[in-house]
């Protein structure tokens, strides 16, 4: 049985023209792929789609404390108590500044649902082959 862990929190991309504006992104896990996390943004308009970023659940904790992690995702203690995620794509790159009171308390909410080492007993094999095989 799949179980969820999720937090809506307000972020900011320091790096963007627009620094300080804060929007909402969504930080969730699903224990039918125990080892990962998502950061979920909102369409900016109507008619587009979410944004949604997929990476492991032990480089959002690591990075909490140092920095950590390449290729498409990083993730590195920010100023002023929060963690600054860096997502890498086609189209650019994007410092995401979290609170690291929402990525503690959400990472504590996961761990909760399927402590650490203990992924393999949280994975539902048999839904992921469905969802692959479709």
């Amino acid at each position: 049985m799949a179980v969820t862990a999720a937090r809506t929190t307000r972020v900011t991309l320091p790096l963007s023209p627009y620094p300080e504006t804060a929007i909402e992104a969504r930080l969730r896990y699903d224990s039918t792929d125990p080892y990962a996390v998502s950061l979920l943004f909102p369409p900016l308009h109507p008619d587009d789609d979410p944004v949604e970023w997929w990476f492991a659940r032990a480089l959002l904790d690591e990075g909490r404390r140092a920095p950590t992690g390449g290729g498409d995702v990083t993730v590195a203690p920010g100023p002023g108590a929060t963690v600054h995620v860096t997502l890498c794509g086609r189209t650019g790159r994007a410092v995401v500044r979290i609170p690291d009171e929402a990525v503690a308390g959400f990472l504590r909410d996961s761990f909760a649902l399927v402590p650490s080492g203990a992924e393999p007993a949280g994975a539902d094999l048999d839904a992921e082959l469905a969802r692959l095989c479709t």
